[in-house]
């Protein structure tokens, strides 16, 4: 009897400690989402500047992605146990720093070059993080990621079609694009395969249907270059997906 009373506190031992390791993993992974999403968002946002200069309410919005940037970064730092993590997030500090001393500074072309390479480095750095904390998600926190990461997707496609038409580096802009708008339907066959209560597939239709009306925009000539209506109607897509993603984080 005392035998199997130890196995079993040990086994309970175990599995909370398990537990606990899945639950820092999780955080490191979510937190290496939203700054996925928010370097994409901060370039962008850097790129309609450079061409509407004059709009402050795109400089108060960078600054409140720094912010929130800031905040995952420091997330990371006391979650992970992981030395190479913690060596790679104090080299992604430099880029961020970068990224913030651009954002008080006239844009130019060259600075949103720059912009882009060091929203390039994150991207790098920060995918390295998350693929050292995957673990084998439950169905929940899968299509959590998936949500998150269609918002990071979305954040991409309107920034390589921002500097597609704008000349910024043109060299595979188009391409990386469509590759972007390829993984994003990917990832909304996954949320139209899902078997959603009926309040949250009422907000899934309007997903669809918003997304079918942004591609339209996506694909239209030169000549026809909307940024900002494309990225407010952008805007209003990702919240919706947030409200899925609100949905599989209270279903965790």
């Amino acid at each position: 009897m005392k035998k199997l009373l130890y196995i079993f506190l040990m086994f309970s031992m175990l599995s909370s400690f398990m537990f606990a390791a899945t639950r820092g993993d999780i955080k490191v992974i979510e937190s290496s989402e939203d700054i996925r999403f928010l370097t994409q968002r901060m370039v962008k946002n850097y790129l309609q500047l450079y061409r509407t200069p004059q709009k402050t309410t795109i400089t108060s919005s960078m600054e409140e992605s720094l912010s929130k940037l800031s905040a995952s970064f420091r997330s990371i730092a006391v979650t992970t146990k992981d030395s190479d993590s913690k060596d790679i997030l104090d080299f992604l500090a430099y880029s961020k720093g970068e990224i913030e001393k651009s954002i008080k500074i006239k844009p130019d072309n060259e600075k949103a070059l720059l912009m882009l390479e060091y929203g390039e480095i994150i991207l790098e750095g920060v995918n390295s993080i998350e693929n050292a904390h995957r673990y084998d998600f439950s169905e929940d926190e899968n299509m959590l990621i998936i949500a998150k990461n269609m918002k990071y997707l979305l954040e991409s496609i309107v920034k390589y079609y921002m500097a597609y038409h704008m000349n910024i580096a043109v060299e595979r802009n188009e391409e990386n694009m469509l590759v972007f708008i390829n993984e994003f339907e990917e990832n909304l066959q996954q949320i139209n395969f899902y078997d959603y209560p009926h309040d949250t597939k009422k907000i899934r239709f309007k997903i669809n249907k918003l997304w079918k009306v942004n591609k339209v925009f996506l694909f239209k000539e030169k000549q026809l270059f909307l940024p900002n209506l494309l990225n407010s109607s952008i805007v209003q897509l990702e919240d919706y997906i947030s409200d899925i993603e609100l949905y599989h984080s209270k279903n965790q």
